[in-house]
């Protein structure tokens, strides 16, 4: 736990003084009550139930006080909370390397099977958008809270020829953003421009994206996107460019790989065609967008995989200030120990 003004704690230091100011008081009056009364019968009024009700009211005054001080230096505490997710891409792979069968009964069909379980998982209010992406990408359904069409959009899927990784998040970017005027389109790879200018900048000055001030990556809590692919990016936007653009909107991307990491041949359409997972590139994009990077080998994993993120997306932990709660906890000790003292004796403490 950490506290903002750990000065404050120093006020502790007096709750030994009081408590030794309370058993002074109580030896005392104990002097006291025996020059007015026998022995005996101070210790037939003071029995164990008595003597019990006796210190309560002073221990939860003095838990009180040291309650408020503590929340007097603020402190922070790592606790779980309510995501403020509210909007969730999910941007796919339908190449046609995901026929592949090494995970049962193929790629495709095991990653359409997980996604739906993990829209089902995913509370109500959070709306979902599909992505697909093969040589290009493509919204096949926009932000919903339906449920029903986005099961009806994942069962249409259609693999297609090549990957395009980067464009993928550009379009999932569009999405999440409809009016700052993200074009995937004018997002070409391979445009002849200055070494280490980024992409955004040198479409900003040509007034094909809108300008805009770059955030904290990850500081961007109303929504995030979800990766799945099974490959390297073949064509369309560089990847790591446009999880630049994502890091700057401070969208997190969590990546899911899924296939095989060394690579092996697969056929399609009479073709064929060497596939290697890039996981190199997929880890980079979730650093770069303080997200996570999750493999996925087998149908299994992958269900796997999901419901971390399902956990990941609606419940997270963050450090928050609990200064009011403690103060809260310190009044109603406070207020018990004051009413306990008037029911029992009469007065406060």
């Amino acid at each position: 736990m950490n506290f903002l003004w750990p000065q404050f704690l120093w006020l502790l230091l007096l709750t030994p003084l009081l408590v030794l100011l309370y058993i002074w008081l109580l030896r005392r009056r104990k002097k006291t009550a025996l020059r007015y009364a026998s022995l005996s019968i101070v210790r037939e009024a003071m029995g164990v139930r008595q003597g019990f009700k006796r210190h309560l009211p002073p221990l939860l005054f003095l838990l009180a006080l040291s309650a408020l001080i503590v929340a007097a230096a603020r402190p922070m505490a790592v606790i779980s909370l309510p995501s403020q997710q509210e909007t969730i891409m999910l941007a796919m792979d339908v190449s046609g390397s995901m026929r592949a069968t090494d995970v049962q009964p193929n790629r495709l069909a095991a990653a359409q099977a997980a996604a739906k379980a993990f829209i089902a998982d995913l509370p109500r209010h959070v709306r979902v958008g599909i992505v697909a992406f093969a040589g290009t990408a493509q919204v096949v359904q926009p932000a919903t809270l339906s449920r029903e069409d986005l099961v009806v959009a994942i069962d249409k899927f259609q693999l297609q020829r090549a990957t395009a990784i980067g464009s993928a998040i550009v379009v999932a970017l569009a999405e999440l953003f409809p009016d700052a005027g993200i074009d995937v389109g004018a997002m070409t790879y391979g445009r002849d421009r200055p070494r280490g200018v980024p992409l955004d900048k040198e479409l900003a000055a040509k007034g094909e994206v809108k300008e805009f001030t770059p955030v904290a990556p990850g500081s961007y809590d109303s929504a995030a996107i979800i990766l799945l692919t099974d490959g390297q990016r073949t064509t369309g936007v560089d990847t790591l460019e446009a999880a630049k653009m994502a890091a700057d909107r401070g969208v997190r991307v969590y990546t899911v790989g899924i296939g095989t990491v060394d690579g092996e041949t697969i056929g399609f359409e009479g073709w064929s065609m060497r596939v290697r997972l890039d996981e190199e590139t997929l880890k980079a994009v979730a650093t770069r967008t303080q997200a996570e990077y999750f493999y996925a080998g087998s149908a299994e994993n992958l269900r796997k995989v999901y419901q971390t993120l399902s956990s990941r997306l609606t419940v997270e932990k963050k450090e928050t200030e609990i200064s009011a709660l403690l103060a809260l906890a310190g009044a109603v000790l406070a207020l018990v120990s004051a009413g306990l003292s008037l029911a029992w004796f009469n007065r406060v403490l």
